[in-house]
C-alpha cells in the first residue's frame, strides 16, 4: 500500500469517497499533523509567557470554539478551515495538559492515564453510538462531534505523555527517538495484517503528538533543559510558516480532497488508470 493510503480502513476495491469534511489520509496529512503538534506546543508556552496562564487559556479556548464553529458550519472539506481547527485543538490541548500539571499540581504520571481514560471513553461512546470509529464514516453531525472530541483527547494525552517521558529520564532528544520508533509500530503491524486500519490510524494519531511536541521543545528550549535554545517565538514562527506552506499547497492542488485519491487494484495494490489525478 502506497503512502497515499496510510492506515486506510476502506476496502481496497472501494477507495473512492470519504467524509466530506475529513481529508484523505495521505503523506501530507501526517506531515501537517506533526507540524501542528509542535507548533501547538511552543505556541501554547509562548502565549502563557506573554499573556499569563489564565488569559492564555481564555484566548486559546475562544479561538478553539471559533475554529470548531467554522469547521462545523462549512458543508465540505476546506483545507484552511480544517487545519486551523487542528492547530487550535493542538494549542488548547497543550494548555489542558499544562493546566493540570502546572496549575493544579497533577503529576504527568497521573494526568497521562487520566487523558488515556478520557480518550477511551470517547471511543467507547462513539462506537456504542455509531458502531464504527472510522474517519471515513464521519458523515453526520454526531459523528463529527465524536471525531473532534477524540482529536482533542489525543492532543491532551500526547502532550502529557511527551512531557512525562521528557521529565523522567529520556529528555527531549530521547523522547524524539522513542516516539519516532513507536510510530513505526502501528505502520508495520498494519502493513503485515497484525493491526486493523482503524486501530493503526488512531494509534499513530496519538503518537504524532508527543513526537512533534518533543521535537519542537528540543528545538526551542535552552541548553540547561537539553534543548537547542532557539527560543519559543522563532520555533513557533518557523513551524507556522511550514504549516501555512503545506496547507496552501493542498488548498491549491486539492491533493487531499475527499475522493481525489485513485482506487487501488485489489490484486496489485497499485493505482488504477483513469483517476482524477
Amino acid at each position: 500500500m502506497t503512502t497515499e493510503h496510510l492506515f486506510d480502513d476502506r476496502p481496497l476495491a472501494s477507495l473512492r469517497a470519504m467524509a466530506n469534511k475529513v481529508p484523505e489520509v495521505t503523506v501530507y496529512f501526517w506531515i501537517i499533523k506533526v507540524l501542528t503538534t509542535g507548533m501547538g506546543e511552543t505556541a501554547s508556552d509562548l502565549l502563557a509567557r506573554l499573556l499569563g496562564p489564565v488569559p492564555a487559556v481564555a484566548v486559546g479556548g475562544l479561538a478553539l470554539v471559533a475554529s470548531l464553529a467554522a469547521q462545523f458550519a462549512v458543508r465540505r472539506y476546506i483545507a484552511w478551515v480544517y487545519w486551523t481547527a487542528i492547530v487550535m485543538v493542538s494549542v488548547f490541548g497543550t494548555m489542558a495538559a499544562d493546566v493540570l500539571h502546572v496549575g493544579l499540581g497533577v503529576p504527568y504520571t497521573t494526568s497521562t492515564p487520566l487523558f488515556l481514560i478520557a480518550l477511551g471513553a470517547v471511543f467507547a461512546l462513539w462506537y456504542a453510538s455509531e458502531r464504527t470509529l472510522s474517519i471515513h464514516s464521519v458523515r453526520t453531525r454526531r459523528r463529527e462531534a465524536f471525531y473532534w472530541a477524540a482529536v482533542l483527547a489525543t492532543f491532551a494525552l500526547g502532550t502529557a505523555a511527551g512531557d512525562l517521558t521528557a521529565t523522567t529520564g529520556f529528555g527531549y532528544a530521547g523522547s524524539i527517538v522513542l516516539f519516532a520508533v513507536a510510530i513505526c509500530v502501528p505502520a508495520v503491524a498494519h502493513r503485515f495484517g497484525a493491526l486493523n486500519a482503524v486501530t493503526a490510524f488512531w494509534t499513530a494519531y496519538v503518537i504524532t503528538r508527543p513526537l512533534g511536541a518533543s521535537l519542537a521543545d528540543w528545538m526551542a528550549l535552552g541548553h540547561s533543559r537539553g534543548g537547542l535554545g532557539l527560543g519559543l517565538a522563532p520555533v513557533t514562527a518557523a513551524w507556522t510558516v511550514a504549516i501555512v506552506c503545506f496547507v496552501g499547497f493542498l488548498a491549491v492542488t486539492h491533493r487531499d480532497a475527499p475522493g481525489t485519491v485513485a482506487p487501488l487494484d485489489t490484486a496489485s495494490g497499485r493505482h488504477r488508470q483513469g483517476s482524477s489525478r
